[in-house]
Formats: structure tokens, C-alpha cells, sequence
């Protein structure tokens, strides 16, 4: 059977103003301030937020003042999303340089040639693969779908930027009010050690006295961690608790009770709540860790089937890439000559930024080679799996952990044991991680613009430009908010850049607590042979700070309301799209606006240093102790914001009715 032709929103034969100044810079202000706000949820809750529908939603918004066009919305949209993808892959992968040891503090310019590398191979790995995958494959690509749905609806002024914004601006404030560096009157959550008492148990010959107890915390009142779980919803971060439970409740309690020399390793000023917590950061997250490792190879067994017939329809269909021979618009790609060109140089600036890591020729051109192969072929994978499963579901820490094992491998066949081997190794895993999380956003962004009539060939170099923009900008508020939270602390975990520096340490510098490790992984095993759903979303769940994965659970409960409400309101199926879609603006309000004034807090605090004048609202005297019980308020306002108020609004027309999927 004849595939159907398709059929644009907007035809190829119609001419209308696409690739314009005030779309492109819109677009780059975008991705900025959505990397920075991504930069700091991805470390502190372990998850990114896909940015394509809140920056659909702002450029419906903003464009329309200056009479923009559905085109000119789409090229600002698809500018805007590669901040969120290109500081996905650097959060995941860039901190490990700190917390391995390799660097001392995080740097200017080997970060942003990561990032730059990594981004712009992205891009031109998939104007290769783009017609293979998005036009010939046929596959659903459901948050594509979705967004174009809210764009077209967009047309006829339901936009619901009012939902985004303000509650970007109620929790800024929020954030201002609980953050130790802003106006603190909030105590943001609170934690009690409940101790288990003594106890006497026979073990072969002799008695042996073991106490302890169980640290217990409260959720944190964020806003921002309770909108991640109301976007991810009831299942996902009631998985991702499961593993808090385990981790806080289980294993750091047991550790604890089963060594009862432990408690001699506190000093005059240290508690057991101290000792609770150095036993989950020393042996409770290298645990995690192994189980990562195994759940990340699982995730990708059983996409197998799918990733290698992504990857064949890619190398078959990758002859009929467009150029200038293509007649309609719609159908025009960047020249595939450029593209190999640009692909090469960019090899060889690989080349160059591996040398200065491993300091080896050899080591280098090994690298260089590793990363263009895996980084060709993660980029079909991402972008497969967008289509196949949306962006949000995208395994890319995965797909970078295997690109970081076979490098450290590598390494270790060539000899190179020290840091300058683990640099290497993680400048790898940066390139790829960059390159594939840009990928399927890429590929999700060329889909909407295939169902919208966009022009491909405009829309790459919009990517482009939002890379290099990106690239060059983003790793300031990195720098900010390592200098401020420091990377790798309870306030900022980074979880997956963690798992990048054990692994990247543990195997090619032989540091590495392997007991730890491997009973992580049999504990994975367990997992899989008990059906466990998302081993990798409990191994996070016990690598993140109680505080941190309960909140998010918090969010998932509220979602969890939110439904209930719904089905005993009786609400067709329009008014639910409509309520949901206003939650989850909200909850990308909530989302941005906690994580952007953390970063201009921080910012902030850098500039005191020179300017001591700027942080003269912390001294004021009147101001109080932070305060527990008010932020039980935040818990009201959330379920006020995402319960009450789209229920509220389900039947009234200011929000689009088409489904976001996310």
C-alpha cells in the first residue's frame, strides 16, 4: 500500500516570513533561560523538564505582540528547546570533572568546547538522519504531535502564557523567601533521628550490642519538585520514591544497626543524624550506583529491537538525504557536503580537546575515533527513540554510560591510568551525552515542523545558532551555582554526573568501592527478575536526598488528586485535555521560576563578593529565624495551583483542548 501523502499545516507552495531576526534572538533568550532553570532542577532532582511545550507556549505569546507568524513561532520554539537538551547532556557529564578529581572547579572553556562539540555534532548528525526517521519511518512521535496540536490551536489565541507566567513569578518568590542566600524566612524542610535503642544479639560465641535508628526527613517545600512530580506523574514518582524508601529507610538504617563500630567515628560535635548521612553519601550511593549501571544496560536490552531497526532504516535511507535537488521547501536540508565537511572539522577540534585532556596522541586519536562512531550512532538511537517513546523518555544517560565504559576501556588498553585517563574518558561521555540529548530534541523539533510546514534546512541552522548561543553562555550559571550549592552536595547531588565519575575513577584509576558496586547490581537483578518497573528510577530515587525525592512525590500525589477530581467531576474528554494542559503550564512555571532565581541568587552572591552591597537585604534586622511551619504553606499553594485552579478553569476557552503529552 502507498503511503499517503502528507499535508502541511502551512503548504510548501506558501510564502511567509520563517527564519527572522526577532524569531532566532527570541528563541536564543529562550534556551538560555531554559538551560539555566533545567541546569539546576536536572542536578538537584535528578531529571530534566522537555522544554517544547513552555517555549511553544511563550513564543504563541510573545510573537504575537509583533505579528508573527505560525513559522516564526516554530523557528523561535525549536531555538528555544536545545537549551534544555544541551545542558541536559552537560549536567549529566560536566560535573563528574569536579567530582571525580579532575578539575578542581568547573572550566570556562574546556566545558563549553564540550558542550559546543557535542551540540553542534548532534545537529548535523541528524540533518543526515532526518528524512530516514522523520519522514520515511512513520513513527508516532507523540510529543510532537502534541506540540504542534498546541500550536495550531495557538492560531485562534488559546495560548495559556497567563498559567506559565504567574506561576513563575509565585514561585520566584517562593524561592526567594526559603533559599539561604535570598530574604530566608523559610525553613525549607525539617529532619528528626528517632533512635532504635540498644539491643543484644547471640552471634557464634558472643553477645554483640548494636543501636541506631532512622534519620527521618520531611518533603521538601518546593514548589519546583513538586511540579517535576505532577509532570511525571503519579507512577513515575511513586517509583522513584520506592527507591528513597529503600535507600533512607532500608539500607542506610541497616548500615547503621550491623556496624556497631561505627558510632566510635563521631566526633564531639557530630550526631547520628551526621553518621545516617555519611553512611548513604559513602556506602548507600555507591550501592546506586551498581544498580544504575545494570538498570541502564536493561533500559537499552530491551529497546534493542527497536534501536537496531532505527539504526538499519538510518545507514539504508541515509543516500536520499536532501540538498539543493529538492523541489518543494518543505524538503530542503543544509547541503550534506557542508554537513560532512563541518563534521570533520569538528572531528578534528575532538582531537585537539582530547589531546589537552589525556596529553597522549595515541589517546587521542583512540577518543576521536570512539566518540564520531558512538556519537553517530547514539544520535540515531535518541532520535529513534523520540519518535518511537517522546523526548522525556529519552534514555540518554544510558546511551552515555556505554560510550563512557567502552572509552575507559580504551584508555586502559593504552596504558593510561591516571586523572589525565578519567578526563579523557569523561570529555568522551560529554561530547556524546551533548550530542544525543541535542539529537532527539532536534529530531522531536524537525517533526513538528514537518507536521507544520516549517523549513527544514531553516530550522537546522536555527538549532545551530541556539547550540553555539547556548554553549557559550550556559556554563556561567554552572559555575554560579558550583561556587554557591557546590556540585555533588545534598543541595545539589548531581546524580548522574556521580555515576559518570565513580565509573570514569573506578575504572581507570582502580578507585572504586567494588564490593559496594556489585552488590548494587545484584540488587538490580533482583529488580529485573521481580519485574520491578524502572530499576533505574529506583536506583535514582535512592541516590537523591530524601528531602528531594519525597517532594517530588508529593508532586505525583497531587497529580494523583488532581485525577480523582476530575473523574468525580464527570469531565468530558476536551475539558481534561484542558485541565491537564493548564497543570502542567503550571507546573513549568513552578519549574522555571524556583530554578531561575536560584541561579540569579547565586549570581548574586558572586557579585557580593565585589560588591558587597548587593546581598543588603539579608542583613536587614527585622527579618526573623527561617521558619518550619510556614512552609507547610507551600503544600496548600501547590494543590490551590494544580488542583483547584484548572479544574476551575477546565470548561473556559483561554487553554488550548488538544493533549500534551509529556
Amino acid at each position: 500500500m502507498d503511503k499517503k501523502p502528507h499535508t502541511p499545516f502551512v503548504p510548501a507552495s506558501r510564502s511567509m516570513p520563517e527564519f527572522t531576526f526577532k524569531a532566532v534572538l527570541l528563541g536564543v533568550l529562550m534556551a538560555i533561560a531554559l538551560g539555566a532553570a533545567n541546569a539546576y532542577v536536572g542536578m538537584r532532582a535528578g531529571l530534566t523538564v522537555a522544554a517544547t511545550f513552555p517555549a511553544a507556549v511563550v513564543a504563541m505569546a510573545v510573537l504575537r505582540v509583533f505579528r508573527g507568524t505560525i513559522l516564526e513561532e516554530n523557528i523561535a520554539r525549536t531555538t528555544a528547546s536545545v537549551g534544555e537538551a544541551l545542558v541536559a547532556g552537560a549536567i549529566f557529564t560536566i560535573p563528574a570533572f569536579v567530582i571525580s578529581g579532575a578539575w578542581d572547579h568547573l572550566r570556562y572553556v574546556e566545558a563549553t568546547a564540550i558542550m559546543l562539540i557535542g551540540g553542534v555534532l548532534g545537529v548535523l548528525f541528524v540533518i543526515m538522519l532526518r528524512r530516514a526517521l522523520v519522514v520515511e519511518a512513520e513513527l508516532p512521535f507523540p510529543e510532537s504531535v502534541a506540540a504542534a496540536e498546541i500550536v495550531k490551536a495557538g492560531q485562534g489565541g488559546q495560548t495559556g502564557a497567563s498559567y506559565l507566567f504567574g506561576a513563575m513569578g509565585v514561585a520566584g518568590f517562593w524561592e526567594l523567601l526559603k533559599n539561604s542566600n535570598g530574604i530566608h524566612l523559610i525553613q525549607e524542610s525539617a529532619h528528626r533521628f528517632f533512635g532504635f535503642g540498644k539491643s543484644s544479639i547471640q552471634i557464634l560465641q558472643g553477645k554483640v550490642e548494636y543501636s541506631g535508628g532512622l534519620l527521618a526527613a520531611t518533603p521538601s517545600a518546593s514548589p519546583m519538585l513538586m511540579g517535576v512530580g505532577f509532570i511525571v506523574g503519579t507512577r513515575i514518582s511513586a517509583v522513584l520514591f520506592a527507591g528513597a524508601v529503600m535507600g533512607w529507610l532500608l539500607l542506610v538504617p541497616l548500615s547503621v544497626f550491623l556496624n556497631p563500630g561505627l558510632p566510635a567515628l563521631m566526633g564531639p560535635d557530630a550526631s547520628y543524624a551526621d553518621l545516617a548521612r555519611a553512611v548513604w553519601l559513602r556506602q548507600v550511593r555507591p550501592l546506586a550506583v551498581g544498580t544504575m549501571i545494570v538498570a541502564a544496560f536493561y533500559t537499552l536490552w530491551n529497546l534493542r529491537m527497536s534501536l537496531a531497526s532505527g539504526i538499519g532504516r538510518a545507514f539504508k535511507n541515509i543516500g536520499a538525504v536532501g540538498g539543493g535537488e529538492a523541489e518543494e521547501r518543505t524538503e530542503v536540508d543544509l547541503d550534506l557536503r557542508k554537513v560532512l565537511l563541518t563534521i570533520g572539522l569538528m572531528s578534528i577540534a575532538t582531537a585537539l580537546l582530547y589531546y589537552h585532556f589525556a596529553q597522549a596522541v595515541a589517546s587521542a586519536l583512540t577518543l576521536t575515533v570512539a566518540l564520531v562512531i558512538l556519537g553517530f550512532l547514539f544520535a540515531a538511537v535518541a532520535g529513534y527513540l523520540v519518535g518511537l517513546i517522546g523526548s522525556s523518555n529519552n534514555p540518554i544517560s544510558g546511551l552515555t554510560l556505554s560510550a563512557l565504559i567502552i572509552s575507559a576501556l580504551l584508555m586502559v588498553l593504552l596504558g593510561v591510568h591516571d586523572v589525565r585517563g578519567v578526563a579523557g574518558v569523561l570529555g568522551v561521555a560529554g561530547v556524546v551525552c551533548c550530542a544525543a540529548g541535542v539529537a532527539g530534541d532536534m529530531m522531536q523539533d524537525l517533526k513538528v515542523g514537518h507536521i507544520l510546514g516549517g523549513t527544514p534546512w531553516r530550522m537546522q541552522l536555527a538549532e545551530i545558532i541556539g547550540v553555539v548561543a547556548a554553549a557559550l553562555v550556559l556554563v556561567l550559571p554552572l559555575m554560579a551555582l558550583d561556587r554557591v550549592y557546590e556540585i555533588g552536595s545534598a543541595e545539589l547531588p548531581a546524580p548522574q554526573a556521580g555515576l559518570m565519575a565513580l565509573m570514569a575513577r573506578g575504572i581507570v584509576a582502580g578507585d572504586m568501592a567494588w564490593p559496594l558496586v556489585i552488590v548494587g547490581m545484584f540488587f538490580a537483578l533482583g529488580l529485573i527478575l521481580i519485574r520491578a518497573p524502572a530499576p533505574m528510577l529506583i536506583a535514582v530515587g535512592m541516590y537523591l536526598p530524601f528531602e528531594s525525592t519525597s517532594a517530588i512525590f508529593v508532586g505525583g500525589v497531587v497529580k494523583w488528586i488532581f485525577d480523582l477530581r476530575l473523574k468525580r467531576k464527570q469531565a468530558t474528554d476536551e475539558e481534561r485535555a484542558r485541565a491537564e494542559n493548564t497543570g502542567v503550564l503550571v507546573s513549568s512555571g513552578f519549574i522555571a521560576g524556583e530554578s531561575l532565581m536560584a541561579v540569579f541568587l547565586a549570581l548574586l552572591v558572586i557579585a557580593a563578593e565585589k560588591y558587597p552591597a548587593v546581598l543588603g537585604f539579608q542583613k536587614l534586622a527585622f527579618l526573623p529565624e527561617p521558619s518550619f511551619p510556614l512552609s507547610l504553606l507551600a503544600y496548600g499553594l501547590v494543590v490551590a495551583l494544580l488542583v483547584w485552579l484548572p479544574i476551575k478553569k477546565m470548561k473556559e476557552g483561554g487553554i488550548p483542548a488538544t493533549p500534551m503529552e509529556h
